[in-house]
């Protein structure tokens, strides 16, 4: 069932900007001056229980920054759910198709992070596994009227193949003919100036978050995402191969490139990421600011929701100038403990960055 008895009481009187189709997650976060070794009991100085979960990270990063924004997720009937589903509303965001189920509990990540800010993570998915394609047929609408919907792998692959299916089937609500077909089409890029850069131009985008990554990712995936944005981990294990610099990362998204995508864009924690398009193959690294991590857990679900964000409300710009605006808003996540709890709010960051 929905969050809402009533569904029709949380229509937003315009549609969401972004929609993530995606996870939520308790987290039960211990703080540690190391990480334990295998078969090690070390002691920590810290535990709290906080939000997270790939999909919802996202979402309120995006919706902290201005979004407009709906979850499409599902939560247990429990006391981690209707916690969770409270705090999507205290963040502003659409709950309309925030499903609870008595089949299995909230989702929950165990999280170790040492003094360093670095982190392991384990996760257990519970009622995320059982988003269906009936909860996806409810949220449709809502769906194919986004500027840009993400999904990530925290729910089954096959509700994420199928929500970038039914986003692609769509132009968006004022797609006729010849535009309609460009946006199913998905990227139409037009070259300016060296001074501007590339402009991206659509109706409605997708973006793909491959987390947790498997070697064995459906092909789909690759050609239904106009933006496939993972961390330099994952590329590894979409690629076979390693990834331990800007350059090696430029070598990965070129192979991620030739399996269809048309914009790739590979993180690499504090140091920036590398882009590169089908409308210009080079690789580019796009340095990040150094500051003092405390906690680096979530921070690439802040640069999604970031990126999302300007991809939805900026979209003149030109895309290395918001992929060097989300590194800045990464930045600032990481230097405060927790998850969603340290992503910045738009009245908290320079003017500049909108």
């Amino acid at each position: 069932m929905a969050a809402s008895a009533d569904p029709g009481r949380q229509r937003q009187e315009a549609a969401a900007a972004v929609v993530v189709v995606g996870s939520c997650m308790t987290d039960l976060v211990s703080l540690t001056p190391r990480l334990p070794k295998t078969g090690e009991t070390i002691h920590g100085h810290k535990f709290f229980i906080g939000f997270g979960g790939k999909g919802a990270n996202q979402c309120v990063q995006a919706a902290r920054l201005g979004a407009r924004t709906s979850m499409v997720c599902k939560v247990g009937k429990d006391s981690f759910g209707n916690d969770y589903i409270e705090n999507l509303k205290q963040n502003d965001i659409s709950t309309e198709f925030a499903y609870q189920t008595e089949d299995a509990a909230t989702g929950t990540a165990s999280i170790i992070v040492n003094k360093e800010g670095q982190n392991i993570i384990v996760i257990v998915a519970g009622a995320n596994l059982l988003l269906n394609t009936k909860d996806l047929r409810e949220a449709a609408d809502v769906i194919r009227r986004a500027k840009v919907m993400i999904c990530q792998l925290e729910v089954t692959p096959a509700t994420s193949l199928e929500a970038l299916t039914m986003a692609h089937s769509s132009g968006g609500p004022e797609c006729t003919g010849v535009t309609k077909h460009i946006s199913q089409r998905t990227w139409a890029e037009e070259k300016k100036t060296k001074e501007s850069g590339w402009v991206l131009w659509w109706i409605m985008k997708t973006l793909f978050n491959p987390a947790p990554a498997t070697a064995d990712l459906d092909s789909r995936f690759y050609t239904l995402s106009d933006v496939f944005c993972c961390n330099e981990s994952e590329a590894e294990i979409l690629t076979g191969l390693a990834v331990s610099s800007p350059a090696d990362a430029g070598t990965a998204a070129l192979v991620l490139l030739e399996r269809g995508c048309q914009v790739v864009i590979i993180t690499l924690g504090a140091e920036g990421c590398v882009m590169l398009s089908k409308a210009e193959p080079v690789p580019k690294f796009i340095p990040t600011e150094k500051v003092k991590a405390v906690d680096t857990t979530g921070a690439g679900d802040s640069f999604v929701g970031a990126l999302a964000f300007y991809l939805a409300y900026y979209p003149n710009l030109s895309l290395e100038e918001m992929l060097k605006r989300s590194n800045f808003i990464a930045a600032v996540s990481v230097q405060t403990a927790g998850t969603q709890s340290s992503y910045p709010h738009k009245k908290d960051l320079p003017l500049d960055l909108f």
